[in-house]
């Protein structure tokens, strides 16, 4: 096919850190509190307003605790599973790597004495019905490297006596995140908004609150994990009083993105700005030759993490790694075009393409991609039948 002609006005479609909000200028962190302590009065209002307008972008219950806590969505989910796990019997869900990472921790290396992994292949869900809510439970709301997510929240008991344990940091600001259903959900600011890396957010509902102050885990806390003193929660925390030192450039780029998210309407634009990137994909799935989502069904395709899976019969019968050079191609030439970056699948995925698109990701640039894939799948495609034609 012909090269397309128009391009996506911002060719950034990485799923982390992910693109910035329209419009956006490094101009707009001239009033960054650089050269002064976290500590200091200024800076601990500005990191108390990320916590405050996060949670009232976000529609978070009252009673619910946020917290900024170092290492971007890993450091907060571990501190959840750290200080959290092992009171009881865990359910430990996984369908991508991410999922497995968690599982990897909480068997090998906290060791926990009672677990039950529930596991499915990329591109599909465990079978939530099977979930043993008088457990613990850890999952990921939203398989980042699978495209993968579940459907809602309905599966979760209300009168749960176990907590669950939520990383959602692909699907907060984008999906309903369900807090009557979760007990300690984390994300970081790298993701859906935009922001800029090693910063985590951490969410504790009152049940979590309760397990911090009854049980102390048998294992060693690392002092950035510690969410207690003499059996109650560190207030300060909660107050933008951080761990660790944050980076105020980072927490001026947060304001700037919650704001951006507050001027277009607030979390319903964000959440319709995703699914029209997702709507997008979709209609041009639904006549492509060569594209498959990755995720099976559509009620739990994400529409932040949106991976496609090379479905060309001739692509689908080579073997893996001659897969993952076509899809490496591929994205050789839309960078060398400038048309997209950083849209190959996780590398622990399925060989095909990863796109985000979240809400930063104005749908109209998403739109003027998807042919720019259809002409570099027929120029690698090309390029890979001559290089082994006899």
């Amino acid at each position: 096919m012909a090269q397309p002609t128009e391009r996506p006005a911002r060719p950034f479609f990485s799923s982390g850190p992910c693109a910035k909000r329209p419009g956006w200028s490094a101009d707009r962190l001239a009033g960054a509190l650089v050269a002064r302590s976290h500590r200091a009065g200024p800076a601990k209002a500005r990191l108390a307003e990320v916590i405050d307008r996060s949670r009232a972008l976000l529609g978070m219950p009252d009673d619910f605790r946020l917290a900024i806590v170092p290492g971007s969505d890993t450091g907060a989910f571990e501190m959840a599973m750290w200080s959290l796990l092992g009171a009881r019997g865990a359910d430990l869900l996984a369908w991508e790597s991410f999922g497995e990472g968690w599982v990897s921790d909480a068997v090998k290396q906290l060791r926990l004495a009672d677990t039950r992994v529930l596991d499915a292949a990329y591109g599909e869900l465990p079978d939530l019905r099977t979930v043993d809510f008088a457990r613990d439970v850890a999952l990921t709301w939203n398989g980042t490297t699978s495209g993968v997510r579940v459907p809602d929240g309905d599966w979760i008991p209300a009168d749960r006596e176990g907590l669950v344990l939520a990383d959602a940091t692909s699907a907060v600001f984008a999906m309903d995140i369900p807090w009557d259903k979760l007990d300690a959900v984390s994300w970081s600011w790298q993701k859906v908004l935009g922001g800029e890396a090693a910063h985590g957010m951490l969410a504790l509902g009152p049940r979590a609150v309760e397990r911090l102050c009854t049980y102390t885990p048998p294992w060693p806390l690392p002092k950035l994990f510690r969410m207690t003193k003499s059996g109650q929660p560190i207030e300060g925390l909660f107050r933008g009083e951080t761990i660790n030192t944050p980076s105020m450039l980072a927490v001026e780029d947060a304001l700037d993105a919650l704001a951006w998210a507050e001027d277009i309407g607030g979390l319903p634009s964000l959440i319709a700005r995703s699914q029209a990137n997702l709507a997008a994909v979709t209609d041009w799935v639904s006549g492509s030759a060569w594209a498959g989502f990755l995720a099976a069904r559509p009620e739990i395709r994400s529409s932040t993490s949106i991976c496609l899976k090379l479905a060309d019969p001739w692509a689908a019968g080579l073997d893996p790694a001659a897969q993952a050079a076509l899809a490496k191609a591929m994205v050789s030439r839309l960078e060398r075009e400038g048309v997209a970056y950083d849209i190959n699948a996780y590398r622990d995925a399925p060989p095909g393409l990863r796109l985000w698109g979240g809400a930063t990701v104005d749908s109209a640039d998403m739109a003027r991609l998807l042919p720019w894939l259809d002409w570099a799948y027929d120029q690698a495609k090309a390029a890979q039948t001559a290089a082994t034609a006899p």
